[in-house]
């Protein structure tokens, strides 16, 4: 996964010259070229005549152009946590792993349950000048679970939705408070589901491999409890919930039967979850300890089927750095969570759009369209006028993945050394070229040359 972050006050007028656009939003789907200038979309012509001064960029054979890909659901630690993640490292994790912009979780150190954090936040994301980077805040003062946080605070600070992430909203009152709350300001509450008291001290999925390895259990049924609960308040205060990195098929009917009810329930999985299985636990390898757990295969199979027939809204990585010393203790002292950023790309291409499950369309629909609309925010689309927040991808380049070459400041994730199918080849943000993929030789050649 080679690849270099390009000197960022660079601008030009570029004409993206023959690669497959594809942008659902304009049901656009074949060769063109896409001309970009100021930081902007301008033309998408096939064909397309350009004036002097254009810079012209000739799409390596089979790339595809898309809008850039948004990962709705990120961990970039800071403040308070940089030995993880800073929002530098992770905007250049994000950037190499073709994502434009992310949403960061509120779970820091101090808690983003205010004005003074999310700004910082802001701050450190300008900073960088790669991806976009959009703070959610917390639901509660604290994440305690206690009392409503400020939300119009947050919302004027610069967030784009509430969550407690790492824990569940704590009570169906705290709950329904939050949604309406929020509805009337019209931005999403993101629950990360789960029962805590069904979980208790569990650290992998109640079943054969936590019975035969001797690990504590945590059921499905924790989960989908408090799908459950969140989809009927959904449907009580008429406002909009998000269920964070769903795991289970129960989960998945609960948010199917309350869309079919018209409550406003969106869903996203993870691709760790659509690719693993709890099977993976036998080496006790702490880098497959998440939260949700890694299932078994009849829940991951039901998953990769709500994202075939749309009942699943999005894909997000849930990346989740942790320092190599915190995982490399015993199993049920480990911390849940894996990075996810540089990996999302290759996994999906080579297990899903390679493995007949969705098409390029629903890729992107899965990774730009569908977070950019849940979101409120910039992006999802290619039509002239927008910002040229931009994927080129790779969709038939070998990709051997490697941790030691990750741009995230973590490396903790299983998939060290596997072989896939698909990658990125190129991302801008505003028109800018922030990443380059060098392993590619034709874009080697014209990174050096431009």
């Amino acid at each position: 996964m080679l690849g270099s972050t390009i000197d960022k006050n660079t601008a030009m007028k570029l004409l993206l010259k023959n690669g497959r656009v594809v942008d659902p939003v304009n049901d656009r789907d074949g060769t063109y070229d896409v001309l970009i200038e100021d930081g902007i979309v301008t033309r998408i012509d096939r064909d397309a005549a350009v004036d002097a001064g254009v810079t012209i960029f000739e799409m390596p054979e089979g790339a595809v152009i898309c809008p850039g890909l948004i990962d709705m659901h990120v961990h970039l630690r800071e403040p308070g946590q940089e030995h993880k993640e800073t929002v530098a490292t992770g905007v250049a994790s994000a950037v190499a792993g073709g994502f434009t912009a992310v949403a960061c979780m509120p779970n820091t150190s101090p808690i983003n349950d205010n004005a003074s954090v999310t700004e910082l936040i802001l701050d450190r994301s300008a900073q960088a000048n790669l991806a976009r980077v959009y703070p959610i805040g917390a639901v509660s003062v604290g994440q305690k679970g206690e009392q409503l946080a400020e939300l119009a605070e947050l919302r004027d600070a610069g967030c784009v939705a509430f969550s407690d992430d790492g824990r569940p909203v704590a009570t169906a009152l705290l709950m329904r408070r939050a949604l309406e709350y929020a509805g009337m300001l019209g931005l999403l509450v993101v629950d990360h589901c789960e029962d805590p008291t069904l979980k208790g001290d569990g650290v992998a999925h109640e079943g054969y491999y936590a019975s035969l390895l001797g690990l504590r259990g945590i059921p499905g049924e924790a989960e989908e409890l408090m799908v459950e609960r969140d989809v009927t308040l959904a449907g009580m205060t008429k406002a909009a919930v998000h269920i964070a990195h769903m795991s289970t098929r129960g989960s998945l009917r609960a948010v199917r039967d309350g869309k079919a009810r018209g409550v406003r329930v969106t869903c996203e999985v993870t691709p760790h979850h659509v690719t693993l299985t709890d099977e993976a636990l036998v080496d006790y390898d702490t880098n497959v300890k998440m939260n949700p757990p890694l299932r078994d295969a009849a829940d991951r199979d039901a998953l990769i089927e709500g994202l075939r027939d749309g009942t699943i809204d999005a894909i997000a990585t849930d990346h989740a750095p942790h320092h190599a010393d915190e995982k490399a203790v015993e199993f049920d002292h480990a911390p849940f969570g894996i990075v996810g950023l540089e990996t999302c790309v290759p996994l999906m291409l080579d297990r899903l759009v390679h493995g007949g499950v969705i098409s390029m369309r629903r890729f992107v629909e899965l990774l730009s369209v569908n977070p950019a609309r849940l979101l409120k925010i910039t992006g999802g689309s290619l039509a002239a006028g927008q910002s040229a927040d931009i994927t080129v991808l790779l969709p038939d380049l070998e990709v051997v993945v490697d941790r030691a070459k990750l741009q995230s400041k973590s490396k903790n994730m299983p998939f060290d050394g596997w072989r896939l199918r698909g990658g990125v080849g190129a991302t801008f943000v505003g028109g800018r070229l922030v990443y380059c993929n060098t392993g590619v030789p034709a874009l080697a050649a014209w990174t050096r040359n431009h």
